[in-house]
C-alpha cells in the first residue's frame, strides 16, 4: 500500500520517495532559497537538520526539498512563522482535521484585506496630494505645505489608515517570525532594526 503523503499531495509523495542528495547550494538553488535563510529555517526548526558528511558538509534529501518548499510558499502568501509551524505540523499529520488550516488561512486573510484597506487610503491621500500640486517653486508646493502640516489639517484623515505603515514598527513582529539576513534597515522604523538583529533566537545568518 502506498504511503500517505505528508504534505497533501501525490507529486509531493513522489518527490520525497526519490533518492537523491543534495548540497546545501543545489537545496537553494531548487528552491529559490537563500543558503543562510535555509541554515536559519534549521535553527528555528521548521527544517530538519540534514546529514552530514565525512566531511562535515550538509547533507540533504527529497524531505527537505519538499518541505523547504511547503515553507516558501506559506512565507509568500504571507504567513509568519509559527502559522507556517502550524501548518507544517498538520500536513505531517493527514489524519487530522483541517480547521485549523482554515482558520490560519482565515487570519492571514483579514491581515490582507486590512494592509489593502490600509493601503487604499494612503492613495487617496497621496492622489489627493498630487493633484494640489500643480507646479511653480518649492515655496508654494502644496505637497511640502502637507507635510510639514504636523497636526495633519491638510489631510482628510489624520491617520491616512497606515501611518506608519509604510515600515515595520518593532511592536508590529513576533519572536522569531522574521530572519534578519532577509531585511533591509530601510524597511525598518528606528531602532526597529537592532532591536530584531539584538533578539535571542532571531539571529542572522552566520
Amino acid at each position: 500500500m502506498k504511503p500517505t503523503a505528508t504534505l497533501g499531495s501525490s507529486v509531493l509523495w513522489y518527490r520525497s520517495h526519490m533518492t537523491q542528495t543534495l548540497s546545501i547550494g543545489d537545496l537553494g538553488r531548487r528552491t529559490s532559497c537563500k543558503v543562510q535563510t535555509i541554515r536559519w529555517y534549521e535553527e528555528v526548526g521548521l527544517l530538519p537538520h540534514p546529514a552530514r558528511t565525512e566531511g562535515g558538509h550538509r547533507v540533504y534529501g527529497n524531505e527537505h526539498l519538499a518541505r523547504l518548499d511547503f515553507i516558501r510558499h506559506a512565507r509568500e502568501l504571507g504567513f509568519p512563522l509559527e502559522a507556517v509551524r502550524a501548518l507544517l505540523a498538520l500536513s505531517d499529520r493527514p489524519d487530522r482535521p483541517c480547521e485549523e488550516a482554515h482558520a490560519l488561512a482565515s487570519a492571514q486573510l483579514a491581515l490582507v484585506e486590512q494592509k489593502l484597506r490600509r493601503l487604499d487610503a494612503l492613495r487617496t491621500e497621496l492622489t489627493r496630494m498630487t493633484d494640489a500640486c500643480s507646479g511653480g517653486v518649492a515655496a508654494e508646493c502644496r505637497i511640502l505645505e502637507t507635510l510639514a502640516d504636523h497636526s495633519h489639517g491638510h489631510c482628510t484623515s489624520p491617520h491616512h489608515g497606515g501611518l506608519d505603515n509604510g515600515r515595520l514598527n518593532h511592536g508590529d513582529l513576533n519572536h522569531g517570525d522574521l530572519n534578519p539576513g532577509d531585511l533591509n534597515p530601510g524597511d525598518l522604523n528606528h531602532g526597529t532594526w537592532d532591536a530584531i538583529r539584538s533578539r535571542p533566537g532571531t539571529r542572522g545568518p552566520g
